[in-house]
């Protein structure tokens, strides 16, 4: 088993081909469709607490983006286009419509491309990607973090050691997320690929989704880790404030509420839903 499968949804999940990629999807508990997109180098292993603490009263699905956990590979690189075009094929073939999102970095980017041109019931988005401007400084911190990865790609020896220090200390630092993590920081150099593309991608134009999330008309809910150095808050809430619809909470973390404070996510995940 690769260290990667351990990330993602269970052994034994469904495979489903969507645009010649096998997709892993878990799905769990009953009612209405709740559909968890992970952050690059993730996996769907990252909601198995969110979806133990709802699957009473939700239909709780759980993807492995192409190259991550059990997934297949995709022709395609890592971008929120693409996944937003995967993630269509995927409820066209399970006949899910207007699910409630929750998405993480660039998953939270996927949420609100896909949310532009499909129904949702609500967008939980918890430090999505897209909501800065890709200005020089923006493209030069991106091209930094894609020249970390690509030297994992090439087999670094400092790599491994480093990685693991950037998710304890940055990225996933709450003790409610060190087994995940423990996993994350084990497939590192397996991802480091994946890492390099996204973040290459992250430095284009394109990136910027700002536009087409002040369009959006589906209520947000956005579940922010109070101290994500990477996509920080405060550079994204005039992203926010230019929507129609959307709600912050601030929770203790590092970058994903759902994975650093379980509890208090499910809780808050459970009012937004209530109100739709």
């Amino acid at each position: 088993m690769s260290r990667r499968e351990a990330v993602g949804v269970p052994a034994g999940s469904m495979m489903i081909v969507v645009d010649g990629v096998s997709l892993a999807v878990a799905r769990e508990g009953r009612g209405p469709a709740v559909v968890c997109l992970h952050a690059i180098g993730h996996g769907g292993g990252d909601f198995a607490s969110l979806a133990q603490r709802i699957g009473d009263r939700f239909e709780v699905i759980r993807i492995d983006w192409p190259g991550h956990g059990r997934s297949g590979e995709d022709r395609t690189g890592p971008s929120p286009a693409r996944y937003a075009q995967l993630l269509a094929g995927l409820l066209d073939q399970l006949s899910l419509a207007r699910p409630i999102l929750v998405g993480c970095s660039i998953g939270g980017a996927a949420a609100i491309t896909f949310a532009r041109d499909h129904a949702v019931a609500g967008l939980v988005l918890c430090d999505p990607g897209g909501l800065v401007e890709v200005d020089a400084t923006v493209a030069r911190f991106c091209g930094l973090f894609a020249a970390f990865f690509r030297a994992g790609e090439r087999g670094a020896w400092w790599y491994g050691a480093a990685y693991g220090a950037y998710y304890r200390w940055l990225v996933l630092p709450a003790r409610a997320a060190r087994v995940q993590r423990r996993r994350i920081i084990a497939a590192g150099r397996e991802m480091a690929g994946q890492l390099r593309r996204a973040w290459e991608g992250f430095g284009r134009p394109g990136a910027d989704l700002r536009a087409v999330a002040a369009a959006l008309d589906a209520p947000v809910w956005f579940a922010w880790a109070r101290d994500d150095r990477v996509i920080p808050l405060s550079r994204c809430r005039p992203a926010i404030k230019a929507m129609k619809h959307a709600q912050v909470t601030v929770f203790p973390g590092g970058h994903a509420a759902f994975l650093e404070q379980p509890d208090a996510f499910a809780a808050g995940f459970r009012a937004f839903a209530a109100r739709l």
